[in-house]
C-alpha cells in the first residue's frame, strides 16, 4: 500500500488539497506556502525514510482555540508535511472503510459536509422526529486505546510501513504553551497489540 500513497500522482493531489485546506503553520512555523516547493525538493529523502521506517513526525502545536460560554478547546496543528502524508495516506485508506459507514453518517467522509447533515436532520424533523443527539468525543484520540485502532486497519490494509506511518503519527508529542506533552495514556488500561513490530 505505501507505493500507492507515495505515487507522486496520490502525493500531487494531497498537496493540493492540504494547500486548499489552508491553515496554519506547524511546530517548524513552515507556511503552507512553502509545502509544493518543499516536498518537491525533497521528495526523496523523504519517501526513503519513510519506506524505511525512519522518518518521524514532529511535535504538534496545541492552540487553544474559543468555545461557546468562556471555554476554550485544545487543538493540535500538525506541520504541514505531516498533514499532507496525512492527507495521503487518507486517500488511499478511505475507499478501504468507505463502503462500511451508515448513509447517515456525515463527517469526515468524502463529499459529506455539515450542511448536509443539517438537511437531514430538518428532514428528520419534518417527517415527525422530535429528539436531536449530538455527541462530541471530547479527546476521543487521546483517549483511546490506539492498538484497537492499529488493529482495525490491519485487518484491511496489511502494509507494515502504512501502519508505522500511522502509529508514528498516534503517538506524536504535543506542544503547550513551550511545554511537550504525550497525548496519550499509558497505563493498565491499555492492552499488549499484537502488532507491536508496527
Amino acid at each position: 500500500m505505501i507505493e500507492h500513497v507515495l505515487k507522486w500522482k496520490n502525493v500531487t493531489k494531497a498537496i493540493r488539497q492540504t494547500v486548499s485546506n489552508k491553515g496554519t503553520s506547524g511546530v517548524d512555523k513552515m507556511p503552507i506556502s512553502q509545502l509544493r516547493q518543499y516536498i518537491q525538493t525533497h521528495k526523496t529523502d523523504l519517501f526513503t525514510r519513510i519506506v524505511n521506517k525512519r522518518y518521524v513526525p514532529q511535535a504538534i502545536r496545541g492552540v487553544e482555540i474559543p468555545k461557546s460560554k468562556d471555554k476554550t478547546r485544545l487543538l493540535g496543528v500538525p506541520t504541514v508535511v505531516d498533514r499532507m502524508l496525512q492527507q495521503a495516506v487518507s486517500q488511499v485508506l478511505m475507499p478501504y472503510f468507505e463502503l462500511e459507514f451508515k448513509e447517515e453518517s456525515y463527517g469526515f467522509r468524502p463529499n459529506r459536509n455539515a450542511q448536509q447533515a443539517v438537511l437531514r436532520s430538518q428532514k428528520h424533523i419534518n417527517d415527525g422526529y422530535k429528539h436531536i443527539v449530538d455527541i462530541d468525543l471530547k479527546n476521543f484520540f487521546d483517549e483511546v486505546d490506539h492498538s484497537i485502532l492499529l488493529e482495525l486497519i490491519y485487518k484491511k490494509v496489511k502494509c507494515p510501513i502504512t501502519l508505522h506511518l500511522i502509529r508514528k503519527w498516534l503517538r506524536a508529542p504535543i506542544v503547550i504553551k513551550g511545554k511537550l506533552t504525550k497525548r496519550r495514556k499509558e497505563g493498565g488500561a491499555l492492552r499488549k497489540c499484537p502488532l507491536g513490530h508496527f
